[in-house]
């Protein structure tokens, strides 16, 4: 799932794997393949158009289950316990220990109330070539990752050589942006290398349960905009959907006339794509590529605003920083 808004009709999110005979994982006694590139659960669903569904919290339209087709939720936080009561359910693999061992950290320091395990370790297709996964649920599952991810006896920071393969794996996705500062960028999340097998591993801070910051909020796309912005506030940008307050400084490109117009008006960036949450910080300056929309809503957050979401096969929103 994505967001933390659902219509009472679905829920929201993406295609992570899918029946494919090439693919490499099983599931369920069948064959899935792997998808990481959210928009083209457009393409996998088109079978299934009632997966199709307007978002007006997001406003636009996204991919989403039916609740009534729901047969199994997936809790991170519960995997994570079944994991440290009954290792067996690993394979043993190097980064399974890895896993295990991180996992023991969490439970020792009493933050398994507040930090998950996701992606393939928590739908049980891991492989010994997997990254770890983890998300942290508000600001105090976010000071324990922090801690966590310090623990230099079972995580190290990218520097060297692997600094460099980050540098790769990442600059498809920040067309634009600076070895320098994409490293920088890249540094204030929460990832590294495991010392046992040196794999991946990242968590993804989410908000806390009962956080209602995008609730009763509604949004309506205006067109498309590339701008210059300084960031003003980065406490609401330290979890995902993050929140950041800004000040446009050049216009860039527009879809739209008079984009000055709009410029001024501009108070605060959405982003619920995952990598750039936690990722700036106030004075920073950074190059925005998303959606002009209008909020409406309770919570201060109305206006207009620049919104990044991973539901466009058009458009790559790109949220990079520029010094």
């Amino acid at each position: 799932m994505i967001g933390d808004v659902h219509p009472g009709s679905h829920w929201l999110g993406y295609v992570k794997y899918y029946p494919d005979e090439r693919g490499d994982r099983t599931l369920f006694g069948r064959t899935y393949r792997q998808n990481t590139v959210v928009s083209k659960a457009f393409g996998i669903l088109a079978d299934r158009p009632e997966c199709y569904v307007y978002s007006p919290a997001i406003g636009c339209v996204i991919t989403g289950v039916p609740r009534e087709d729901v047969v199994m939720h997936y809790s991170c936080r519960q995997a994570l316990a079944a994991l440290h009561e009954t290792p067996g359910l690993l394979d043993g693999s190097a980064v399974s220990r890895d896993l295990l061992a991180v996992i023991g950290w969490i439970v020792d320091h009493e933050a398994d109330d507040v930090i998950g395990v996701t992606g393939s370790f928590l739908v049980g297709v891991a492989g010994a070539r997997s990254d770890i996964d983890l998300v942290c649920y508000g600001p105090r599952g976010y000071e324990e990752a922090q801690n966590l991810f310090t623990e230099r006896s079972l995580i190290r920071p990218y520097e060297g050589e692997t600094l460099t393969r980050l540098y790769l794996r990442r600059a498809k996705y920040m067309a634009g942006s600076s070895f320098d500062m994409l490293l920088r960028q890249e540094a204030r999340k929460l990832q590294g290398l495991t010392t046992g097998a040196g794999a991946h591993i990242n968590c993804e801070p989410l908000r806390a349960d009962g956080d209602r910051t995008f609730h009763d909020v509604f949004a309506q796309e205006v067109g498309h905009i590339s701008v210059l912005a300084r960031i003003t506030d980065h406490h609401e940008g330290l979890a995902t959907p993050a929140l950041y307050g800004i000040d446009v400084e050049t216009v860039i490109a527009s879809t739209i006339d008079e984009a000055e117009v709009f410029a001024r008006r501009i108070t605060h960036l959405r982003s619920y794509l995952g990598a750039y949450t936690g990722a700036f910080r106030q004075g920073d300056t950074v190059h925005l590529s998303g959606r002009l929309v209008h909020i409406q809503g309770p919570t201060g957050a109305g206006g207009f605003g620049i919104e990044l979401t991973p539901w466009s096969a058009t458009e790559s929103y790109l949220a990079n920083l520029a010094r």
